[in-house]
């Protein structure tokens, strides 16, 4: 099946459902970003940290699989020439409406991103890739892609999740609150679970994720020919795992040497 256009109508379903990443930032975000007060998450609870971030005014920034109003109007709002790419226009629509109240100005695309083919080479100074990944197959073409659109000494910010928390059973999980091992790393919906979730989470137009090795993650980046230097975790904020260990990474890595 195309899992793609799949997940484009589950993002959709989740705009309507209100999903906590797909409510777009109030008047009061946007306020306080023009007075310099100002953060932003790749993650579910930890801002991303001040000193990851190179000088915002007037650099060419994308905001990869980053849809629903949240990120980029800050960017914008803070001087930024921002590009939102994203697969599911009912998230992009967030951010028109922002941008719309707000006098901003954002470039909106829709696609896959594991194809940036649309973007010239070295065209962007900063992209910022919140947790996304794990609805696509091929992570290293999403890191492959980003390094070509970068300009050297050029800044990805990833979040992604812990492979380790595709390993339990969802059913279990979700309705009985067991953690209970039962799959294993790299993880896909459409390889492992049994047809009849499957089937059950197809029709009910839920997502389909795919849980990526850290080598996948992390080394990814580094064979595409990043530098990573900055990283930490974060937790989901109220899921089973969090009393154990934190299930979200973040990571800064830079193409070639960064710019002085």
């Amino acid at each position: 099946m195309d899992f793609v256009e799949h997940n484009r109508e589950a993002w959709k379903r989740e705009v309507e459902k209100e999903n906590p990443w797909t409510r777009p930032v109030d008047r009061d975000v946007i306020q306080k970003a023009r007075q310099g007060d100002w953060s932003v998450l790749l993650t579910p609870t930890k801002p991303v940290p001040k000193p990851w971030f190179p000088e915002l005014e007037k650099i060419q920034l994308l905001c990869l699989a980053c849809g629903g109003g949240q990120q980029a109007p800050v960017f914008a709002t803070l001087g930024a020439d921002v590009t939102v790419f994203d697969n599911c226009p009912a998230q992009l629509e967030k951010d028109r409406e922002v941008a719309e109240r707000e006098g901003l100005t954002l470039a909106l695309e829709q696609g896959d991103m594991r194809d940036l083919s649309r973007f010239p080479d070295e065209w962007f100074s900063l992209i910022f890739h919140p947790t996304s990944n794990c609805f696509v197959d091929d992570i290293l073409a999403v890191w492959r892609e980003s390094y070509r659109v970068l300009k050297q000494g050029g800044i990805l910010l990833s979040g992604f999740c812990n492979p380790v928390t595709f390993i339990f059973d969802l059913k279990e999980w979700d309705d009985h609150k067991n953690l209970v091992v039962r799959y294993k790393i790299p993880y896909s919906d459409l390889q492992q679970l049994p047809k009849e979730e499957l089937d059950a989470r197809i029709n009910a137009k839920e997502t389909l994720e795919f849980g990526h090795s850290l080598e996948d993650q992390i080394g990814g980046q580094i064979a595409a020919g990043f530098s990573i230097q900055g990283f930490y975790e974060d937790s989901s904020g109220g899921d089973l795992l969090d009393s154990y260990l934190n299930t979200f990474i973040a990571t800064k890595a830079i193409k070639g040497s960064p710019t002085s």
